[in-house]
């Protein structure tokens, strides 16, 4: 997570674009029938869906005055992202699996906070949720049936004045319902439950069926992989270091974030193998802030500096960059 001088940074530059997003976020958005402009037209993704063809769904990173960022964005996988179709919603977070997608974004009005939009491959609105705080992470699990999203707040009694916290929710994305905060969730950590009132939770990644899940929990100055049960609402530790996990396609490994050092530049991606708890890190050596994401079982997806890149999950090889002005990637497997 960043640092707190750089979330009140995040928050200030945040908060002075607001208006502007706002206007961009009617222009582009939804008519007053509640429909997705452009409805009346098959989008990529539903045509995408229809043919189980998968993709790449991101975010575009303005690169021009002509290209306003923000806007949900979808490019095939063969062999590599190109020709990218741009559709009519803007989100500061997207994610989308399984016909279901989830979008974080500003409401109508000046004085609006963030909104949680559920949407589906024609991009039609199933459900909306209000959120407090800025936008950080958000994720659907495989099976399209439950979200979650990451907001950084303020206000915990815990927290320096002018300083961040975050706030983790799972949402049952077929109602539009908060399946709860997991700060409300029983965590243990060698056998003993955490209490502690610093604690903070994000970067929730789920496996396939939705109920199980990973995410960070931060308490003490350290940060711990998490692996845990919505329906059971407790989660353990498993491992210490860990930010940001993303869980491969067939459910053996974690990507995520790994602390190496301080500074400016910490993190370091890694893969950490779930059967023997062994540590890989990737060829990228920069350091990267991002919730990784897996094209398939063998590669990594990450954005720095406005474009999303792609690293072999076994450390070799070079990164590269693979999609140009992109952030927020999802890969849909239909």
């Amino acid at each position: 997570m960043p640092s707190s001088r750089r979330r009140l940074a995040i928050f200030v530059v945040l908060a002075a674009a607001c208006a502007a997003a706002a206007v961009a976020a009617v222009a582009a958005g939804l008519r007053s029938d509640g429909q997705p402009a452009g409805a009346g037209a098959a989008s990529a993704l539903a045509d995408a869906e229809a043919a189980g063809r998968p993709v790449v769904v991101f975010r575009t990173v303005e690169s021009e005055p002509s290209q306003p960022a923000g806007r949900i964005a979808v490019a095939g996988l063969d062999p590599s992202p190109a020709s990218p179709a741009t559709l009519p919603r803007s989100c500061d977070r997207v994610h989308f699996a399984a016909g279901t997608g989830l979008c974080l974004a500003r409401g109508d009005g000046f004085a609006s906070g963030y909104r949680a939009i559920v949407f589906d491959s024609d991009l039609g609105v199933r459900q909306e949720l209000d959120l407090a705080g800025i936008p950080s992470r958000a994720r659907v699990s495989p099976d399209g049936a439950r979200g979650t999203v990451t907001m950084f707040v303020t206000g915990h009694t815990y927290a320096e004045a002018g300083t961040f916290s975050t706030e983790t929710t799972l949402i049952d994305l077929e109602r539009g319902e908060s399946l709860g905060d997991l700060e409300e969730f029983t965590v243990t950590r060698a056998g003993e439950q955490v209490t502690a009132v610093d604690r903070n939770f994000w970067g929730v990644t789920f496996a396939a069926g939705g109920d199980r899940f990973y995410a960070t929990m931060a308490t003490g100055g350290r940060t711990y992989l998490i692996r845990g049960s919505v329906a059971r609402r407790a989660a353990r530790v498993i491992r210490e270091n860990v930010e940001c996990p993303s869980l491969s396609p067939d459910g053996s490994r974690i990507a995520f974030k790994k602390r190496v050092g301080s500074g400016a530049g910490p993190w370091r991606l890694a893969v950490l193998d779930l059967a023997t708890m062994e540590e890989t890190l990737l060829s990228e050596t920069r350091s990267i802030d991002d919730q990784a994401e897996w094209l398939d079982d063998e590669r990594v997806l990450y954005g720095i500096d406005g474009d999303v890149w792609v690293a072999h999950a076994d450390g070799g090889g070079e990164p590269s960059r693979f999609i140009d002005g992109a952030e927020s990637p999802a890969v849909v497997r239909w």
